[in-house]
């Protein structure tokens, strides 16, 4: 009975050994014949993924120091080639010029960016150079730039003020909270520059969560096996934080839709001071019956949520 036992186990392993070696094979073999980079040795299904130990950056200098600028990995199914150094970078963004802009889409971002309707994560295509375009002339263009400074201004002078009463009171400042509340307070006023204060704070802690979801390793992303379970539930904390940005979002749209039918009802304009926000000029490419790609209130709400975490 003993001998049957461990004969069994004997051929169970050599079995899982066998498998294991032609799982090494057939993936040291994809890639039809090319040559591809220097890459460490990979194991079977998670390939490359025990090298990226926290922090990744430090995992990647130390695999870039041992072979190379160019380096080919494997992080679970996918295959990525990494590449360090500023003429080595350069050469390839400008070679891959077309495919680099497009970003794989997790099961994190997948919700986050309402099936890639933001342009963050959106296919190369007429969204996403009608959205570049955009950015560049408009949402992120110097003039945009230049009249939201007051926006920028105020929030760093409430910043330092923090920072002269802590030091009056002789107490401790957390430079790193405040740092991360300016940003966060300094891009949502830019977003909607009328917010509420209780709007601001929702917004700053649903902006916290999405950075923790996004962050957060997720075994559905390099693991076939365990894609569509949610072991870890971050599918779940992405859809409930998704849906409470969602309905801050509906909230600031439709306060800007009624403003917009008022102004509309009464033949009047904006006032001379009023500056436009990211959120007007979103608003305003979406109303343009001339412009090369319609937006939607997805479109929107996805820019919005994105240009608020990264």
């Amino acid at each position: 009975m003993a001998e049957a036992s461990s004969e069994v186990v004997v051929a169970v392993a050599a079995v899982l050994l066998v498998v294991a070696l032609l799982l090494v094979t057939t993936t040291s073999r994809r890639g039809g014949g090319k040559r591809l980079p220097p890459s460490p040795l990979a194991l079977p299904l998670i390939g490359h993924l025990h090298l990226i130990r926290p922090p990744p950056h430090r995992a990647f200098d130390r695999i870039i120091a041992r072979y190379g600028p160019l380096v080919y990995l494997r992080l679970g199914p996918s295959t990525h080639c990494v590449v360090a150094g500023t003429a080595e970078a350069a050469r390839d963004l400008l070679k891959f010029e077309a495919s680099i802009p497009e970003r794989p889409l997790t099961a994190v971002t997948r919700h986050l960016a309402y099936d890639s309707a933001g342009f963050a994560f959106a296919p190369y295509g007429p969204h996403w150079r009608f959205m570049k375009r955009l950015c560049m002339s408009e949402l992120l263009g110097p003039r945009t730039v230049e009249q939201l400074r007051p926006v920028r201004e105020a929030e760093l002078a409430a910043v330092l003020a923090a920072a002269r009463d802590a030091a009056a009171r002789g107490e401790a400042l957390d430079v790193s909270r405040q740092l991360i509340r300016l940003a966060n307070n300094a891009i949502m006023r830019m977003v909607a520059t009328a917010l509420p204060g209780d709007m601001t704070e929702e917004a700053r802690d649903c902006a916290k969560q999405v950075a923790e979801v996004v962050g957060a390793f997720n075994l559905e992303d390099y693991v076939g096996l365990c894609r569509g379970w949610d072991l870890q539930g971050l599918t779940r904390r992405t859809r409930e934080v998704r849906d409470r940005f969602d309905a801050l979002l509906e909230v600031m749209i439709k306060s800007k839709e009624q403003a917009r039918r008022t102004r509309r009802t009464e033949n009047s304009s904006l006032p001379a001071d009023h500056t436009k926000d990211l959120l007007d000029i979103l608003m305003d490419a979406a109303e343009d019956d001339k412009a090369d790609v319609k937006l939607t209130r997805e479109n929107i709400k996805a820019f919005v949520l994105v240009s608020e975490v990264f």
